[in-house]
C-alpha cells in the first residue's frame, strides 16, 4: 500500500510521518483492498482558529470502497488520530454489512435418527 502525504501551508515532522504510517499499516488487518492512501495536512493561519487550526484529510483509492475522513484539532497528531478513527469506523461498518447473518435455527436443521 502506498501512502502519500500532501501539505498546505504546513511542514510535516518526521515523527508524524512515522506514526501515521504505522497506524495506516495497522488497518491492513481489516482486509480492505486499498492501493493508495493520501494524507493531506492543512494548517490554518488565522489565530482565532486555535483549537481547530490543524486539519487532516485521509482519502483511500483502490479496488475496495472509497474511504474519506476529515478531522481538525489543535495539532497534526490529534487531528490524524481522529481522522484515522473515522476511517476505521467506516471499514468496520462496511465489513459488517458484507458479513452473512443468516443463521439457521435448531428447528430447521434435520435431526439424525442414529444419534437419538
Amino acid at each position: 500500500m502506498e501512502i502519500i502525504f500532501h501539505t498546505r501551508k504546513a511542514a510535516i515532522a518526521a515523527d508524524f510521518k512515522k506514526i501515521a504510517t504505522e497506524k495506516i499499516n495497522s488497518l491492513q488487518r481489516l482486509h480492505v483492498k486499498v492501493d493508495r492512501i493520501e494524507v493531506e495536512v492543512i494548517h490554518e493561519g488565522n489565530p482565532s482558529q486555535g483549537k481547530r487550526s490543524h486539519t487532516v484529510i485521509i482519502t483511500s483509492h483502490g479496488a475496495g470502497p472509497l474511504l474519506r475522513a476529515e478531522a481538525a484539532a489543535f495539532n497534526d497528531l490529534a487531528a490524524f488520530d481522529e481522522a484515522i478513527r473515522k476511517v476505521e469506523l467506516q471499514i468496520r461498518k462496511r465489513h459488517e454489512r458484507s458479513a452473512d447473518h443468516n443463521h439457521q435455527s435448531l428447528k430447521a436443521i434435520p435431526a439424525d435418527p442414529d444419534l437419538l
